[in-house]
């Protein structure tokens, strides 16, 4: 984890979700913060992003928030954040939020948590990066999602070692035992098809 120096975390701006995902976003934001690291994420005050990027702020950590300005419009920025980057685009707030982090940390979260995280892990299976992605399933959020993509690899949309490009913990205290994990292998971009 020494090349690890920012996280980025994709979480959902919900605020009406059950308190362990508030808990959840709560522990990790506080832990990144503890262990000197960056935190990376959406730029919103509200839901599990802005529990996560308070946390991280009150632990004394460093956080970096990327918003598009058509969501600033809405009034749910972050003001009190180390930095605040106001961007043009969903685009070019993805390809920030990449450029500024070491790995992906995905929490629970809806449409937007899932289109950031696609995006990553069609990258790592284009081999357009190397970074860390790592599922935290608290009680069990993601495994629709993890039976998904079994299916799809059973249907021969995916190949197995697609299930290869990310991680799954169940804890957040488990996210930087596997993000210090070797690198994700998701074999040659050329064949992946095949």
């Amino acid at each position: 984890m020494s090349d690890i120096r920012s996280l980025c975390v994709y979480c959902g701006s919900a605020s009406r979700v059950d308190d362990r995902y508030k808990t959840a976003a709560a522990r990790l934001g506080a832990l990144i913060a503890a262990r000197g690291l960056q935190l990376v994420y959406g730029g919103g005050r509200v839901g599990l992003m802005g529990i996560v990027a308070d946390a991280a702020l009150g632990a004394g950590g460093k956080v970096v928030g990327i918003i598009p300005e058509h969501i600033q419009a809405l009034e749910v920025e972050h003001t009190g954040l180390t930095e605040l980057h106001v961007v043009d685009s969903m685009h070019t707030r993805k390809r920030m939020m990449f450029d500024r982090s070491d790995a992906f940390i995905v929490l629970p979260g809806g449409l937007g948590t899932l289109d950031e995280t696609f995006e990553m892990m069609t990258w790592l299976q284009l081999k357009l990066h190397t970074k860390p992605i790592v599922f935290v399933d608290v009680d069990g959020y993601w495994r629709p999602f993890l039976r998904l993509v079994d299916h799809m690899i059973a249907q021969g949309f995916c190949r197995p070692e697609h299930r290869d490009l990310f991680q799954v913990v169940e804890t957040v205290d488990e996210v930087f035992g596997a993000i210090a994990a070797p690198e994700p292998v998701a074999g040659p971009a050329s064949d992946k098809w095949v």
